[in-house]
């Protein structure tokens, strides 16, 4: 009996469908190269659809060869816990955020420096050109490699319970939380706020009890944490834009043959493109959603804000701490901020 034939004999006589047999997308021989790839997002968000489909582009275009199973939702740990065992050679592939990664190679922050990018043409010409460039080689330093092609995680957004913020005279003294990160902390202390470093999970309740008055996310972070109960205004602030590096182990890379990397360097090139245009279409819908329930929406003054971090001295601090070469780089994409 042929091995198909017999295949669909064994399922229908365990009171299987067929179809399901026929349609499945993996390929009955054991894979040559069976990797592991993790990452924090739930399978509703566009990184983990588009890496699926990647995922399956790669195993039948090395028919069976390399075979990436996914292990979403903070499956196999933390990003602190993913991103060491990455390196280690425990998972061969991560999708940390620039933050993240940034713990290992600090010029992986310079994306997310206050108020550098105003908008997605110049983030893209900095992360798909020299920039983009520099932090790759960096990353490649530390044993891992990174994909040319950074997926996105959008711009952050203020919003506030009290009056709106429209430009740096509305930040002195604002109480807002900000992410435990170092750049963050800095530059909300340079525009003179009075930021508070809170774990995501502890966000709503210091909004509710006024710990704090504001806070700062993305807009799809907003709407799924439900933050528009406890806020009234938002600023369309763009205030730091980070993405995440989809990075491989080095060592597992180095040893993937010429033709299976290129393969598996397009189809999760290509992914990435397509989870850029995913989520440009779903902060739309979201606005008009947190609309809908009651947050308002205003337009901010993005040099008010660049000419305060200029005179406290954020832009001269992070530029030596970049290195002259990234920075000049990354003035390059979009002006001069120093």
């Amino acid at each position: 009996m042929p091995n198909t034939t017999r295949r669909v004999a064994l399922r229908l006589a365990a009171g299987l469908p067929v179809a399901a047999l026929i349609a499945s997308p993996r390929i009955a021989r054991a894979a040559e190269f069976e990797w592991k790839y993790g990452h924090n997002l739930p399978v509703t968000h566009p990184l983990h659809i588009r890496a699926q489909e990647a995922m399956e582009r790669i195993l039948r275009e090395t028919n069976g060869r390399v075979d990436i199973k996914i292990f979403p939702n903070n499956q196999l740990g933390g990003d602190t816990d993913m991103l060491s065992q990455v390196r280690s050679g425990g998972i061969n592939f991560f999708t940390p955020s620039a933050l993240v990664i940034a713990t290992l190679v600090p010029v992986a922050a310079i994306n997310a420096l206050g108020f550098a990018f105003s908008d997605y043409d110049q983030v893209w010409k900095a992360m798909d050109g020299g920039v983009g460039g520099a932090v790759r080689q960096a990353i490649s330093r530390v044993n891992l490699f990174a994909f040319e092609k950074m997926w996105d995680n959008g711009f952050r957004q203020m919003t506030t319970s009290g009056r709106a913020i429209q430009g740096a005279a509305q930040m002195e003294g604002l109480k807002i939380r900000v992410p435990v990160s170092p750049l963050s902390i800095s530059m909300f202390r340079g525009l003179g706020a009075s930021p508070a470093s809170l774990q995501f999970s502890e966000v709503y309740s210091a909004l509710q009890t006024k710990i704090v008055d504001a806070q700062e996310n993305p807009l799809p972070i907003i709407q799924v944490a439900k933050l528009y109960e406890v806020q009234r205004s938002c600023a369309l602030s763009n205030h730091i834009w980070d993405g995440y590096w989809f990075i491989a182990n080095g060592r597992a890379w180095r040893g993937l043959p010429a033709d299976l990397q290129r393969i598996v360097s397009n189809a999760i090139n290509e992914a990435g493109l397509q989870q850029r245009a995913d989520i440009a279409g779903l902060n739309a819908t979201v606005r008009a959603d947190l609309a809908s329930k009651g947050l308002s929406f205003n337009a901010t003054d993005p040099e008010s804000f660049r000419a305060k971090l200029r005179d406290s001295g954020f832009y001269g601090e992070w530029k030596t701490r970049f290195g002259d070469e990234a920075w000049g780089l990354l003035e390059g994409a979009v002006g001069k901020l120093a």
